[in-house]
């Protein structure tokens, strides 16, 4: 592993990131997080986020830190991200069937007692189509960043073959046994 190299984890909202760096976690590749946001029955085992993503368009500071470790950053901040080749990123971008997402989070909000159908799921899917769109764009462009697409869907199908995946994107050292136990197909609710 290279210990300059910053590894974010990303993806749509719902697409499994969170269970991706508690994969990496386990495998032994430390994480950037402030457990500001607690587990709760939505993510039992935590979302893994760092408040300071957030100000990503204004404030890059604290990506000195996240060298050598896994950062979870949402794909539409992910598009913020200094093209300064002095930061090196390998991405480990998430996706996950676009009904499961739609599910997910509707189910999410249900939860937080916020309305489920403020837009339609037509709607959100037109919506994350165009950026899925826009971010291959933005990335095929970016000198300093290498992508691992992993699917979230046949990741619970065969744990093992991508938890080996990710160990050898990263530069290997992770302990892909730890990796595997982490997933969790119980937690594998809004299903297709």
């Amino acid at each position: 592993m290279d210990r300059d190299v910053i590894t974010v984890v990303s993806g749509l909202p719902r697409s499994g990131t969170s269970m991706m760096m508690s994969m990496l976690d386990a495998g032994g590749l430390p994480s950037l997080t402030d457990n500001l946001r607690t587990a709760d029955e939505d993510n039992p085992k935590g979302y893994y986020e760092f408040e300071q993503v957030k100000q990503i368009e204004h404030e890059w500071a604290w990506l000195v830190d996240a060298r050598g470790k896994a950062v979870k950053i949402i794909s539409e901040l992910l598009m913020r991200l200094p093209a300064d080749t002095s930061y090196r990123f390998k991405v480990i971008f998430m996706q996950r069937h676009m009904a499961e997402i739609l599910a997910s989070q509707r189910q999410m909000l249900i939860r937080r007692g916020e309305p489920a159908d403020a837009v339609s799921d037509a709607q959100l899917t037109l919506l994350f189509t165009k950026h899925l769109k826009r971010f291959g764009v933005w990335a095929e462009r970016q000198p300093n960043l290498e992508i691992l697409y992993v699917s979230y869907n046949a990741m619970l199908e065969n744990p093992r073959e991508y938890a080996e995946q990710v160990n050898r994107f990263v530069g290997g050292g992770l302990d892909v046994e730890k990796m595997i136990a982490v997933v969790d197909k119980a937690l594998y609710r809004q299903r297709k």
